[in-house]
């Protein structure tokens, strides 16, 4: 199992947006993908599921990547939020 927990840095939060970049970039591994905040924990390839939580803007969240491809997945998807800068 990977994990890693980043802070959200978007003004917005974790909105629609990106959020759809990241569900799609989940959605092409294999593993489980979740994301946890407020100790609540959603499978990362639904978007209604991470739209669910309400991640505001400095929001401590986890992510966590559990299979067969877990390191590239979690690497991937902290790559995406960075680039789209929602994270830091």
């Amino acid at each position: 199992m990977k994990e890693i927990n980043v802070l959200v840095i978007d003004p917005v939060g974790l909105h629609a947006r990106p959020a759809t970049v990241a569900v799609n970039a989940a959605s092409k591994f294999k593993c489980d993908v979740k994301v946890s905040f407020k100790e609540r924990s959603v499978n990362m390839k639904s978007i209604m599921g991470v739209m669910s939580l309400g991640i505001p803007t400095q929001s401590e969240i986890t992510i966590t990547c559990e299979g067969e491809d877990e390191d590239a997945a979690v690497a991937a998807i902290e790559d995406i939020l960075r680039t789209q800068k929602v994270i830091q």
